[in-house]
């Protein structure tokens, strides 16, 4: 089920930023050639105008097809390249807007059905759902021996017949405590299960770690009405913008002054497992984790780069300033140039995460 949300996540932030290219090419007066869903081999297709729908084998995002988008057929008319430099430009960063707009239309959805938030005294009276989760989990300890895990949601406790709910952390560490030696009976929601663990409270424990070893936090989901979502969602979004922005800047700045990357990085495999982990966890912490991608995917591709978007749109920039299209073949070269660098990168960060997997 994981692989399989992963690939339905990442279609659909590939997807609308491809219907952000294919909408203003067709507004600009481009002729696009192809939209595919997917990558080849071609599955089936359908033919709407002067578009092919393509329905293709690897379900791994999309693709547009822009006539004459190489810099080709230059005096042809509904050719890409014969569009004045301001529509290409438009329609170049048209994919990285897209995925801003989606990354605000699903925190604005998770803002109105509930997203997951700390919750303390300022939002609980806006909260519901209020529980106890697992932060993180000692080594060692009884939580760690019993099988607890980060991110498990405490339900309830049970001992001698007796079971007792929490939603406030002193009163579940103070049952605890008063426990302690006993053999008591958690209800742990982990996902959508709901799980039974006997575990043992230490009476002794070190310091800092109390008597079942965990770190919880109180947490719940929070509703909003839909015009204070609206705005909620601008404002998150802008945050993410800012907050990713940074990550990049000390991530690029590791990387050239250092000559290290971060383990922090993430590749595909490990978006994949942070989106089967969201998946688990609920629906509002997955439309959370893909506003979050949406909002990376787009950071990624307006960079100055050769290949992505804020590449193309360098390119456009030489050309104005120069007054003549580039030399086609030394276009292409750079981005192949670029594409190779970046295939290069993800191959190691793809690597990255899969040695962590052992």
């Amino acid at each position: 089920m994981t692989i399989f949300v992963f690939f339905v996540v990442l279609s659909i932030l590939v997807l609308a930023h491809e219907w952000g290219h294919f909408i203003t090419a067709k507004r600009a007066g481009a002729k696009v050639e192809e939209f595919g869903f997917g990558f080849p081999p071609r599955l089936f297709s359908y033919k709407k105008g002067e578009t092919v729908f393509s329905f293709n084998l690897i379900p791994f995002g999309g693709f547009v097809k822009i006539f004459g988008e190489s810099g080709e057929h230059q005096n042809e008319s509904g050719s890409f390249a014969s569009l004045k430099i301001y529509r290409r430009a438009v329609v170049t960063v048209a994919g990285v807007v897209m995925n801003i707009i989606l990354a605000w239309a699903l925190l604005s959805a998770g803002n109105i059905i509930g997203r997951p938030e700390i919750i303390d005294s300022t939002n609980e009276s806006l909260a519901r759902n209020i529980g106890l989760q697992v932060l993180d989990v000692a080594k060692d300890s009884p939580a760690e021996k019993a099988g607890l895990t980060s991110a498990d949601q405490i339900q309830s406790a049970s001992w001698t017949g007796i079971t007792q709910t929490f939603i406030n952390i002193d009163d579940f560490q103070k049952f605890i405590s008063q426990n302690a030696g006993t053999e008591i009976k958690l209800s742990i929601k982990r996902g959508q299960e709901i799980v039974g663990l006997d575990i043992i409270p230490r009476k002794n424990p070190p310091a800092g770690e109390g008597a079942l070893g965990v770190s919880l936090i109180k947490v719940g989901l929070v509703s909003v009405s839909w015009y204070w979502a609206l705005w909620q969602g601008a404002k998150d979004t802008i945050g993410l913008i800012g907050a990713i922005v940074s990550g990049l800047f000390f991530f690029f700045k590791t990387l050239f002054l250092e000559g290290r990357i971060l383990g922090e990085i993430a590749g595909p495999v490990g978006i994949a497992s942070l989106t089967g982990r969201a998946y688990q966890l609920g629906f509002s912490y997955l439309i959370q984790l893909t506003a979050v991608l949406s909002v990376n995917l787009a950071i990624l591709n307006i960079l100055p780069f050769p290949a992505l978007d804020g590449g193309r749109l360098i390119l456009l920039a030489i050309e104005k300033i120069k007054g003549s299209p580039l030399n086609q073949k030394i276009e292409q070269s750079i981005n192949t140039f670029g594409f190779m660098l970046l295939l290069g990168l993800m191959l190691f960060i793809t690597w990255k995460d899969v040695v962590k997997l052992f």
